[in-house]
């Protein structure tokens, strides 16, 4: 009998049930081998996963991955129900070379059998279809895309998403599709909203004919008492914080031309760029990006009431772009340099300060508008400056003290303490052993009825199951131990190493010092009242904790 992994995989873009792609995609890996003794002990099926994500970002296929690697795991070999499910583009030339590293056989029905290295017919089957698989994915791209085009030009349907501010949504009546009005999909379309419609058209008479700018705008509506498009629709936009109205608000809002009846679509598209560019095998990641005005999408027709009209919407274009032609500003000569990129936050918002340049030297400020002041009762000035000079040399004098080697013997002790064992950790740890032992015990009790000359058709299943559970709560004890206890060499080698990197601060240039504060995990509040920044380093499993006084007004509190 051979012990085998399945591997599989479901995208629920298509809306296929994801038990029922399971069922298919195993009774094909089952057909393969169970004719020569194989039977399926763990399974790695991911749900919802699509397919141009690399099995190295797929929950379960990273998984076995990692138990590839492992002596413990409970399989031989690894199958699966069809490779255009596994691997998609250049995947498998990415991920093969694995199982090839720890001799495990790779399965598959196309093949017959387990994939041969050295043969080429089976490296240019997979290739095939990996390519399959991607070409697969772009023709249902271009099928969605088309189709959609259409019914929002020639029909003017509404495609879904969240309604534009100022709109509701209303029932258009069953879905054309008889087999999705079987289902009870209905249709929608935009009615305007009594009480944010009004708003709309206020905020557009204050553009054009009193000449308010868009941060007036926002101030006005804040002050009104008015709420934003998040604090009046929170259930559709969990995503905003909703405290007041923001310069962006208002900016969509004068741009979005379905104020005036039409149907838009295609104002947006998702590109999929690198994850990583150094590390091509990690794939991509969807990123938002607004397409030009010209590939934009517009039905035939007004086909939901309007709340402004076309002209009223172009002229307040056209004063947006009167506004924006101005001369741009001049381009620095080459890029500043910010030592606390990132790492900076004010003390009164909690947000991260932003790098300005200043009569040749690097200062840090946070402005906050006086309309989220406002919604939040927080007292901040417009804006609250800091220049870097005044902060980088106690900020380093700090770091190197903290570092020295007097310092080494203290913080060893603080870092051991924070490597030892959780003990919720060790309590599941052990109470899974536990459950692992008992599978032991029951597996050798099977195999004791096979040997006894029991029916391998009904002992067999038994098997599979308790090693599937065995080889599951493996799983959940690495996942619960994955926190490593570091030893006293690494800790002090670490130590030594930080100490290194501390000295090198005083003469390093603004780019190498900011990498080497990311490498010991500084973070920095800084109290504007006071004239106060909070320092803390958190080097790997170490963490210090001091105040840096602005400008020496108080001295440095390690």
């Amino acid at each position: 009998m051979i012990p085998f992994a399945f591997w599989g995989r479901c995208s629920t873009e298509d809306r296929q049930d994801p038990e029922a792609s399971r069922a298919w995609q195993i009774r094909r890996a089952k057909a393969l081998i169970e004719p020569r003794g194989g039977v399926i002990v763990a399974e790695y099926f991911d749900v919802d996963k699509s397919r141009s994500i690399p099995p190295q970002r797929r929950p379960e296929a990273n998984l076995l991955l990692a138990a590839l690697a492992s002596p413990d795991r409970d399989f031989d070999a690894v199958v699966v129900g069809e490779p255009q499910r596994a691997f998609y583009g250049n995947q498998f030339g990415n991920t093969f070379p694995v199982f090839e590293h720890y001799s495990m056989p790779l399965w598959v029905p196309e093949v017959g059998g387990p994939i041969d290295p050295a043969n080429e017919a089976h490296e240019l089957i997979m290739s095939m279809f990996a390519g399959i698989s991607k070409g697969e994915r772009n023709r249902i791209k271009i099928r969605v895309r088309t189709t959609m085009a259409a019914l929002a030009q020639i029909e003017g349907r509404f495609l879904g998403g969240r309604p534009p501010y100022g709109y509701l949504l209303a029932d258009a009546g069953p879905h054309p599709n008889p087999a999705k009005a079987a289902d009870g999909k209905r249709l929608s379309r935009l009615e305007i909203d009594p009480e944010t419609g009004e708003v709309v058209r206020s905020m557009f008479a204050w553009f054009i004919n009193d000449d308010l700018g868009i941060y007036a705008i926002a101030e006005r509506l804040t002050r009104a008492g008015i709420p934003c498009p998040s604090a009046h629709d929170p259930d559709r936009n969990k995503h905003r914080s909703g405290v007041a109205w923001s310069k962006g608000a208002v900016r969509a809002i004068l741009t979005n031309p379905r104020y005036t009846g039409y149907q838009v679509w295609n104002r947006q598209r998702t590109d999929e760029v690198l994850l990583d560019v150094e590390n091509v095998a990690l794939g991509n990641t969807a990123k938002m990006r607004w397409n030009p005005a010209d590939q934009w999408i517009f039905s035939d027709k007004i086909v939901h009431p309007p709340i402004i009209s076309k002209e009223t919407f172009d002229q307040a274009q056209a004063i947006l772009a009167g506004r924006g032609s101005r001369t741009p500003h001049k381009q620095h000569a080459r890029a500043r340099s910010y030592t606390l990129r990132g790492i900076l936050l004010c003390g009164l918002c909690d947000r991260r300060m932003t790098g300005n340049w200043n009569n040749g030297e690097a200062y840090y400020r946070c402005r906050y508008p006086a309309e989220y002041a406002l919604a939040n009762d927080v007292s901040h000035p417009k804006t609250v400056y800091l220049r870097e000079a005044e902060l980088t040399c106690q900020l380093d004098d700090w770091l190197a003290e903290s570092f020295e080697p007097a310092a080494v013997r203290a913080t060893l002790a603080q870092m051991a303490a924070q490597s030892g064992d959780d003990p919720a950790i060790t309590a599941i740890t052990e109470a899974t052993r536990a459950k692992i032992a008992g599978f032991d015990r029951q597996l050798s009790q099977y195999r004791a009825t096979l040997d006894a000359g029991g029916d391998p058709e009904v002992v067999g299943p038994w098997i599979a199951e308790v090693q599937a559970k065995r080889v599951a709560a493996q799983a959940q004890i690495r996942t619960a131990t994955g926190r490593r206890t570091m030893t006293a060499e690494e800790i002090n080698a670490m130590v030594t190493a930080l100490g290194d990197l501390v000295q090198v601060l005083t003469h390093a240039d603004p780019e190498d010092k900011a990498d080497a504060y990311a490498q010991l995990g500084v973070s920095l509040i800084y109290r504007p009242q006071r004239r106060l920044v909070e320092a803390t380093a958190k080097p790997g499993h170490n963490m210090c904790k001091g105040s840096v006084s602005e400008g020496g007004l108080e001295p440095p509190c390690p």
